[in-house]
């Protein structure tokens, strides 16, 4: 059974067991002590053996107080103004996801990140042809993410999912070559709070190594840049060279690891967060 997305008064809280978790996505201000009695409440009963909070700074004493820990920050979340803090609690004495695997590997690899070069203006084979995705595209957006993905966050393999998003809160972004969808990502937009979540990357196998993903995130960027949005960032896989380095290249800023957060790909893997203030 997927995991599912409530709301909570004007709160907006992902949980279930595909990734074991609760993740406050959005707080509504006028109800923190609520929402955070709520979220507690519910990993509780639920056995769920972490939560994850975006929490604004300024509220970050209701977190601690609760023996939250910070396992990230993203500059100028809100608004191009305030910081955002990821919150954390564990749950149950589940020590094994309170650590950190792979340590060597990962901090070996946000090194390399730190090291690269800035691309500023990446290019796109004649062979390929570049879309911002629309409702007759559904049929192939999560054809390849079946294909890329064994199992995902959220539920990118139904097009009911897909519609309703792509409606709502989210623009999609893909390089095509010969009418096929060979690459994707998607812009999660919070238009209250003019951030997006730069997500949902996708290459074919048969068309990684020629930077499509770079591309993609410039001309995402752009797109934001064009609708006033502020702020820019993405949660990758921890152990991705690819993923990591495409947003180092971008110039993206390094906030920090949330440990053993998502289920994607048939495990719950620890993910890093990249930000840029565009």
């Amino acid at each position: 059974m997927s995991d599912k997305i409530e709301k909570f008064y004007n709160s907006v809280i992902h949980h279930g067991k595909d990734n074991n978790r609760v993740y406050l996505m959005k707080l509504d201000r006028s109800r923190i002590i609520k929402t955070a009695d709520y979220i507690e409440s519910l990993a509780l009963k639920e056995h769920y053996t972490k939560i994850i909070a975006k929490v604004p700074k300024s509220k970050k004493a209701e977190f601690e107080n609760r023996n939250f820990i910070s396992e990230a920050l993203i500059e100028k979340f809100f608004k191009g103004e305030e910081d955002c803090i990821f919150f954390a609690k564990y749950f149950f004495k589940d020590e094994k996801r309170q650590i950190l695997q792979n340590k060597d590997e990962v901090n070996k690899i946000i090194t390399l990140c730190k090291s690269k070069d800035s691309i500023k203006d990446p290019s796109l084979h004649r062979v390929y042809n570049f879309e911002i995705l629309k409702e007759d595209d559904i049929p192939l957006i999560t054809k390849l993410y079946r294909c890329v993905f064994k199992t995902y966050p959220f539920p990118v393999f139904s097009d009911d999912y897909i519609l309703s998003t792509m409606k709502d809160y989210v623009a999609y972004f893909g390089i095509k070559k010969q009418g096929e969808l060979v690459a994707i990502s998607s812009a999660e937009m919070d238009k209250e709070n003019l951030n997006a979540e730069m997500t949902d990357f996708a290459t074919h196998p048969d068309h990684r190594g020629v930077s499509l993903s770079l591309f993609l995130l410039k001309e995402m960027e752009n797109y934001l840049k064009s609708i006033d949005f502020k702020t820019a960032y993405t949660i990758a896989r921890s152990i991705s060279y690819g993923m990591n380095i495409t947003f180092a290249k971008n110039s993206y800023v390094f906030g920090g690891t949330l440990i053993n957060n998502t289920n994607i790909s048939g495990d719950i893997e620890s993910m890093n967060i990249w930000y840029k203030i565009l």
